[in-house]
């Protein structure tokens, strides 16, 4: 019996995840070529700021893995590989090698799109200028890197006070340039945490060194062949290095006209993440994922939700009819900020407004130990925000944040939130005690009970 061909479009996380599957489900059944388009396999952009703050190994390090990480025969991994079309009646892709510039059909059974994303580069004059830049992918890694330690360079602007954009600016800041970091909206991180805790980070970039301009609407990058300033409401600002963190766009323009996509461009799936093609499935950031607190789709860009798409596709990819549609993600994260750690899970204000998703929220600010264990012994203080139903109660978001690293409390949220746990239930979930790491009610027992109103619990 012939080997059922799987297709696979994008070497980044949903890929490599779809590859592991499908040898752990059924070895040397399946013949699987993976196209990537770019020709380095394949850089973790999360991974950047370690790598730019010499916290890893290498640069080449910095990836989800290797071609000779899979050196079985009927595994097939080729990069410079841009697929340009699918011709589902012929069942084939048509693919071309960029470095050769020749043309191929690949015939496929099964077609996995995980084409990913690609970051925005503003609609502005001077976006070809020297010293713009994109933050994301391994050539930009290299190029941003080596802009840290040129003595040339002593001012910088980064566009986009977002995870990136806040990783970028720390970077610089660190390595002694002047920062200016700008956003369109009101605050910094404002589309990932509530005014509670935004005040609290934004307060510390400043104190860190970095200008924060919020309200900022870009008009243009001013320069002779290098940029020199950056015209925002008006106004000139002198910078040596522009870094781009505004967003992202999915890669899906070669997919119009064949593939279902939605008005921003998002891979459009059914609850089996299906496409309207036969046999053609989408997984990662160029889809909608399905939020289990919205009930909605919208997109989720990270890579827990790829490689629990890619999972998911892949135990149900041969099934005529799936046995059970997907169940859907969270959406959880985390990051710091200078000395500031933060997680967050689920919906928060902005994101349930987008969603269209009534919520009520709590704010909780304690110490993290019992009140007898001084500052100096790292009783520090600790904030939660909670985020529910107002009539069920049932939790549907949070974020943790202290300059202690509380970040796995944020993955205890997540559980809460994909099992729709309700106030009650944290409120009395029994976690561990020991005056070393907590308090005999723990930090989110005593976040919940607040949201519930009860007396609060001193000790």
């Amino acid at each position: 019996m012939s080997k059922r061909k799987v297709i696979i479009v994008g070497a980044s996380h949903g890929g490599h995840q779809s590859i592991l599957e499908l040898l752990s489900r059924y070895g040397e059944n399946v013949e699987i070529t993976l196209f990537e388009a770019g020709d380095y396999i394949s850089f973790m952009s999360c991974g950047m700021e370690l790598y730019l703050e010499d916290q890893v190994t290498d640069v080449n390090d910095v990836r989800n893995f290797r071609p000779e990480n899979f050196p079985e025969e009927n595994v097939h991994i080729l990069n410079n590989h841009l697929v340009k079309a699918i011709n589902a009646d012929q069942k084939t892709v048509t693919v071309t090698n960029t470095l050769e510039d020749q043309t191929t059909d690949y015939a496929y059974d099964k077609l996995i799109l995980s084409s990913g994303v690609t970051p925005n580069s503003l609609p502005v004059p001077g976006t070809d200028l020297e010293n713009v830049y994109l933050m994301r992918g391994y050539n930009w890694a290299t190029k941003i890197k080596e802009k840290l330690n040129d003595s040339d360079v002593k001012h910088v602007a980064v566009i986009g006070a977002g995870y990136i954009g806040i990783e970028a600016a720390e970077a610089f800041c660190k390595a002694g340039k002047e920062v200016i970091l700008l956003d369109m909206i009101d605050r910094p991180l404002g589309t990932y945490l509530d005014q509670e805790m935004t005040d609290i980070l934004a307060e510390h970039l400043t104190e860190k060194g970095i200008q924060v301009m919020t309200g900022a609407k870009i008009e243009a990058f001013l320069g002779e062949g290098n940029v020199s300033a950056i015209q925002v409401n008006g106004e000139e600002i002198p910078t040596d290095l522009i870094i781009q963190a505004a967003g992202v766009k999915a890669n899906t323009e070669w997919l119009e006209g064949t593939v279902d996509l939605d008005q921003r461009g998002w891979i459009v799936t059914n609850e089996y993440l299906q496409t309207n093609l036969p046999d053609v499935y989408a997984i990662g950031d160029a889809t909608l994922a399905y939020s289990i607190p919205a009930r909605a789709k919208m997109p989720i860009a990270l890579a827990t939700v790829a490689r629990r798409e890619a999972r998911y596709v892949v135990q149900h990819l041969f099934e005529s009819i799936p046995s059970q549609p997907f169940g859907g993600v969270v959406g959880s994260s985390a990051l710091s900020v200078f000395d500031y750690h933060f997680a967050a899970s689920g919906l928060n204000s902005f994101t349930a407004g987008k969603a269209g998703v009534t919520i009520a929220s709590a704010y909780f600010e304690d110490t993290l130990r019992p009140k007898y264990v001084p500052e100096k012994f790292g009783n520090t203080r600790v904030s939660v925000q909670l985020f529910f139903d107002p009539t069920t109660h049932q939790i549907l978001g949070g974020a943790v944040l202290s300059t202690y690293d509380i970040t796995a409390q944020g993955n205890v949220l997540a559980l809460a939130i994909q099992q729709k746990l309700t106030l009650e239930d944290l409120a009395e979930a029994d976690f561990f005690f020991q005056p070393g790491f907590d308090r005999q009610w723990s930090l989110l027992n005593l976040a919940a009970q607040h949201a519930l109103a009860e007396k609060e619990f001193i000790e």
